[in-house]
């Protein structure tokens, strides 16, 4: 895990509210349509709706999140659907404890 990076993914109040909603996808956002249940993950165009981001920003925003590995993105037919990486994001918590 690349400390840097992984920081500053999480240097925007909105990928910090992405991943936040992310924890509780049942509570945040709608079913879908396509897909049952939220095994996947979120559509992308639903995590768009709820943050208010242009397309291309929400893109870039999940893009940045992926490549620090705290989403895992799945392509299900022309959309990707994104659920935490939980096992990333406990590794994390315990370098940053063991960082500081």
């Amino acid at each position: 895990m690349d400390l840097i990076q992984t920081l500053k993914a999480l240097n925007n109040e909105k990928r910090l509210q992405i991943l936040e909603w992310l924890k509780n996808p049942e509570d945040n956002f709608p079913p879908h349509n396509d897909v049952p249940g939220f095994e996947q993950g979120v559509c992308v165009s639903n995590i768009q709706d709820k943050s208010g981001l242009s397309q291309s920003a929400t893109s870039q925003y999940m893009s940045m999140l992926e490549s620090a590995d705290l989403v895992i993105g799945t392509r299900i037919g022309k959309w990707t659907y994104y659920r935490r990486n939980e096992e990333a994001i406990a590794k994390f918590a315990d370098l940053i404890k063991e960082s500081l």
